[in-house]
Formats: C-alpha cells, structure tokens, sequence
C-alpha cells in the first residue's frame, strides 16, 4: 500500500523543533500546551463518534462482540478498554476483545515487527471466530498498519460492522471501514511518537465508545455503575455506598440487603422499591431490558 504524501503523524512539528535546548520547564510545558489540543481534535469526530456507539449497541443488542485490532501503542489502547469493561460494567470477558499484533507477549514488550503482516491480522480475525454480528474496530495512528488493514478487510468480508480510528486525515481516502473517526492532533512533540498525542486521542475515543455503549445498554443510573462486579474491598465498599445512594438506606441494612441479592447490586435496588425477594428482581429487570430506571417504576406499580 502506497501514499504519495506523510502522514501528518510523522511530519515535524514546527513549535518542538528545538525541543532538546529547553529547559525542563519549559519542555514540560511545550508537551502541555500539544496535549492541550487533543480533546478539540477528538470533539471534531462527535458525529462519527455517535454513529459508532450506535452501530456497537444495536450489535451488542443482536448478541454481536467487539473486537479492537492494532499495533504497538494503538493495540495496547485497545486491549486496555477491552479489559476494564468487565469489572466496571459487569459483562461478559468475551463482549469486548482487544486483538494486538505480536499477540500477549506484545502488550508488555516492543514486537514492533508484527505490525507488517496483513495476512496475520486475518488471521486473528479468524481465531476469534469474529462473525456478522460483531464490530471490528481499527486502530492505527498513522492509518496504514498492515496489521489493521488485514483484520478489517478480513471483517468486511465476513459481513462484520466496521470501524476505523486513525489520527491522518492523508490515510481516510483508503480505509476499509463503514465509520472513520478521525481526530486530527498533529505531528507529535517527538516525530512520530504517536504514544502522546495520538495515543491520547485513541484513549478519549474508546473511553467513548464503550462508556456511551454501556450507558445505553443500562450498565450506568445516572452517574453510578450500578452493574460492576465487586471483586475486591474497593469495589464492594462502591457497592455498598451506591445502594445507600439510592435507596436511602443505612450502611448495615444497605449490606444486609446487597447479601439477600448475592451481590446484585441493581437486582438489590429493585427488591427494595418493589419489595420483592431476588428472583421476582431479577424478572423485573429482565422484561425492562436492565434499565434500572425503568425497573424501579416498574417494581413500586407492582408492589
């Protein structure tokens, strides 16, 4: 795959061109001031931003995954979203997936070789029986990562919804994806170094991504994560505080309450305003979708 022009993410910055004769202040705040532009690049996409998190609930809905691929930093973005979706939204390891080139051992050590191949990007998509179903987000700073290209091409043809994240607008033209988010950050502070300001603009996207998808799909009640999973003492104090939150209970019934619901935060809520044992909760949020919202209403007409 041939481009004429650079990507703007390997162009030279004009304003660090003489970065190694500052001071360490002053390159502190040379890197401030780049970093400073990266959420009004990001807020540019908000429309394909929006069109994304709706193509990935309506898969999500349709019993469809998500899959993140790239390379290098692009890749460890990815699988770093993938990972903190189940404890902080209670769902399933296998809902969202990050695929990154050169594989586990890649995530803690440079393999930066294994970004060349297409066909291994096929390959992944392969090995995770990715379907029809599923979104396949690409992800590639400079937007040319053959890696990437395989993988979506591969999803394409496999009937998967698409998505591409790139920080070149050179590259847009030549992108394999139904949706392409591209927040235009600039050449970097260090040329080429897309771990800063386009990595900072792929972490601001997929926090987006998956946060607004899980939002959608009940996981959120107002601000709270109603539907994390309490696997260590932080995360089952949040719990607790939550219930009291929004039930209005003290600490020790609100306890009390959270181990009649073996731990289901959003089922304990609903047995309070219903005044329902577990299962009648549990029946209550099934046929409201998981909207706690809509389940409480739901649980105090029925009480």
């Amino acid at each position: 795959m041939t481009h004429k022009c650079l990507p703007t993410t390997e162009k030279r910055n004009p304003r660090s061109a003489q970065i190694d004769t500052l001071s360490t202040l002053e390159i502190v705040d040379l890197i401030n001031s780049e970093d400073q532009t990266v959420p009004e690049a990001v807020g540019t996409q908000r429309e394909p931003i929006a069109a994304a998190i709706d193509l990935i609930v309506d898969r999500f809905r349709a019993g469809g995954r998500l899959f993140y691929v790239g390379a290098g930093t692009s890749g460890r973005l990815g699988v770093l979203d993938a990972s903190e979706c189940p404890p902080t939204f209670g769902v399933q390891p296998t809902l969202v997936q990050g695929i990154i080139a050169g594989g586990r051992r890649a995530l803690v050590r440079s393999i930066e070789g294994a970004e060349d191949h297409a066909d291994h990007g096929a390959a992944a998509i392969d090995q995770r029986r990715v379907s029809a179903k599923d979104v396949v987000v690409g992800l590639a700073a400079c937007g040319l990562t053959p890696f990437v290209h395989g993988a979506l091409a591969r999803a394409r043809r496999i009937g998967a919804a698409t998505v591409f994240v790139t920080c070149a607008p050179e590259a847009v033209k030549s992108l394999p994806a139904d949706i392409i988010i591209n927040p235009v950050v600039g050449p970097e502070v260090v040329t080429g170094s897309t771990r800063m300001k386009a990595g900072t603009a792929t972490k601001l996207v997929l926090n987006t991504l998956t946060t607004t998808a899980m939002i959608k799909l009940g996981k959120v009640h107002g601000n709270l994560m109603v539907d994390l999973r309490a696997v260590n003492n932080k995360l089952r104090d949040r719990s607790v505080r939550i219930v009291m939150e929004l039930t209005g209970l003290a600490r020790a019934r609100a306890q009390a309450l959270l181990r009649r619901a073996e731990g289901h935060l959003k089922a304990a809520v609903v047995m309070h305003f219903g005044r329902v044992d577990l299962d009648r909760a549990l029946a209550i949020l099934a046929r409201n979708d998981q909207i706690l919202r809509r389940a409480i209403a739901d649980a105090g007409e029925t009480a």
